[in-house]
């Protein structure tokens, strides 16, 4: 038994004004009348009558209560759900190198792409979801998970600097391969994204690549920004610098292929939302799910309970409690 409208129980409270003015109401009622003798009415009894006025005050409560309920809208629910879900389990690697802070994406490189990673996460309801950042090497934020609003908060909470910098492609991939392995999905992939060349860390990403081919995992590579001179802000606001940027997207395209992923440019904001959009697309999630289920409305037997208990009191009070004018 469920109620639509729960908060309709607080209306019980009306109960308490209405014992109270009945209680006092009933102590104040001592009517009087000077007669010479009682013997003419020794053979009348008002004790049944007493309990009869009761009784009619606790009906009326009896019909004031059965309407709450009913106004709080019991419902009896019947279902039957018989679901198979296949989840996907995703690792985001995210490219966090100062090259990340340059503006051609507004406000910047990063903060694009911590906006739209953020959509995509929530979007992503039956999914194990992980996070690794890398610039110069390559450290895990979160593990496989599906609470989003730590993971989300994960995102929002990274900042550029917080690595030694360069862009060790290959480590974000191989950490990223060290959280999918763990997962019981059938489905695994990897999201990197990224604004620049492989030039630090211990792995190369064609071996990284290898090694995902072998687990069965898939990468969808995004080449962020535009290559060229590109203006990038140190992490306080201070100095702004110029600097040269190229994405390697031969090598990306190759780690794509080579685990039968996907490669994707984004040159704006607005390209990076659609290329996040299309593996949304690509790797949905497998769900065969049957629902059957019966909402059974149970206010009526309420309602009828309170015109019989409202009926019942009125036939009393017109008859046995019946008053001479």
């Amino acid at each position: 038994m469920m109620f639509r409208h729960p908060w309709a129980f607080f209306l019980f409270i009306l109960y308490v004004p209405l014992i109270v003015w009945y209680v006092a109401k009933w102590r104040n009622s001592n009517p009087s009348l000077g007669v010479s003798t009682v013997a003419v009415f020794r053979r009348y009894r008002a004790k049944g009558k007493v309990v009869l006025m009761h009784f009619c005050f606790f009906l009326q409560l009896a019909a004031i209560g059965a309407m709450i309920v009913a106004l709080a809208r019991p419902q009896k629910h019947d279902s039957l759900r018989s679901s198979t879900i296949e989840g996907t389990d995703i690792v985001l690697a995210m490219d966090i190198s100062g090259s990340m802070t340059a503006t051609d994406l507004k406000p910047n490189r990063m903060e694009a792409a911590k906006e739209v990673a953020t959509k995509f996460v929530s979007q992503r309801t039956n999914d194990n979801i992980g996070y690794v950042v890398f610039s110069g090497e390559s450290l895990s934020l979160m593990p496989l998970t599906t609470d989003k609003a730590a993971l989300i908060n994960a995102i929002n909470g990274t900042k550029e600097g917080s690595l030694r910098d360069g862009t060790a492609i290959g480590d974000g991939i191989a950490s990223a391969i060290n959280r999918l392995v763990s997962g019981q999905a059938k489905s695994k992939s990897i999201i990197l994204l990224t604004d620049g060349t492989n030039n630090a860390g211990d792995v190369a990403p064609a071996t990284a690549a290898q090694i995902a081919r072998q687990k069965g995992i898939r990468i969808y590579s995004i080449g962020v920004g535009t290559n060229g001179s590109i203006a990038i802000t140190d992490p306080y606001g201070f100095s702004t610098t110029t600097i040269e940027t190229k994405i390697d997207e031969a090598a990306l395209q190759g780690i794509s292929n080579a685990t039968g992923g996907k490669y994707f440019r984004a040159t704006d904001s607005k390209s990076l939302r659609k290329v996040f959009e299309e593996i949304d697309a690509l790797e949905k999630s497998k769900i065969n799910v049957n629902n059957f289920t019966q909402t059974e409305e149970n206010f009526m037997p309420w309602v009828l309970i309170a015109f019989v208990a409202f009926g019942l009191m009125l036939l009393i009070r017109y008859t046995a409690l019946r008053r001479i004018p």
